[in-house]
């Protein structure tokens, strides 16, 4: 297997790994001090703005990891990440739907913002990497 390959799928991993690790990390913070309830999401929507809030902060810095480490086409290796988001956001809206777990948009508000926050971190990554901005 070609050695970008590699490098690639490792750039994806590890934004993914990141990601995943941060957000049920959160997650489980938030439901051991009470913040969140356990399980579940039926909240004020204040509160499930907020969940939001952090997980596409910490989506964002996921994709930019991805970015960081692609070796080359960093703006694709970010997007091939959110394209990676929207298939389990929508997997997890579809598997949860009738569980009662919280509101339907909520899973769903994830899935739409899997692309945004990818190309954003991807921007974001080719912005301060250009040299004619480096100070």
């Amino acid at each position: 297997m070609n050695k970008n390959i590699l490098k690639s799928i490792g750039a994806v991993l590890a934004g993914l790994i990141f990601i995943g690790v941060t957000h049920t990390g959160t997650d489980t913070i938030l439901e051991s001090i009470g913040v969140l309830p356990k399980g579940h999401l039926h909240v004020e929507t204040g509160l499930i703005l907020v969940v939001i809030g952090y997980r596409a902060v910490l989506s964002l810095i996921g994709c930019y990891i991805t970015a960081l480490l692609a070796p080359k086409s960093p703006m694709k290796h970010a997007l091939a990440l959110g394209i990676v988001g929207v298939l389990l956001s929508t997997a997890g809206a579809i598997a949860t739907a009738n569980m009662n777990l919280g509101p339907s948009w909520y899973a769903w508000t994830l899935v739409v913002i899997s692309l945004p926050t990818a190309w954003l971190a991807g921007k974001l990554y080719e912005l301060r990497s250009r040299p004619d901005l480096q100070q």
